[in-house]
């Protein structure tokens, strides 16, 4: 079995700034790519942001030059640097990751999600 665990959200003004962090853990025998959704109130989930096994990294067009998001392989964490945070950028943040384990080809992971409410 995998889990994701994630933590860091919860309320912030706008133009200030939080770190979501997700670490996976289990039978893991590889981790490719990791990424972060956002589930807003009334809206679909959407990419926010993931990174390869390579670390190269893609954004949502809203995020771009205010969140970064990172990975520590040999802890199998991924992160995400968010800054100059705006209300819109309220939802629940799910963290995602594909990964082999020592039973079973690779899987779609999920975390349990986390808060993040930016206050206007």
């Amino acid at each position: 079995q995998v889990q994701l665990v994630e933590s860091g959200g919860g309320l912030v003004q706008a133009g200030g700034s939080l770190r979501l962090s997700c670490a996976a853990s289990g039978a893991i025998r590889s981790i490719n790519a990791m990424a972060w959704y956002r589930r807003a109130p009334g809206k679909q989930r959407e990419l926010v942001a993931v990174i390869t096994s390579g670390s190269d990294t893609s954004y949502l067009d809203s995020v771009k030059g205010r969140f970064t998001i990172s990975r520590d392989n040999a802890k199998n964490t991924v992160f995400l640097q968010m800054n100059s945070l705006k209300p819109e950028d309220t939802a629940v943040y799910y963290c995602n990751a594909l990964i082999a384990t020592v039973f079973h080809d690779q899987d779609n992971y999920w975390g349990q999600g986390t808060q993040v409410t930016v206050s206007s």
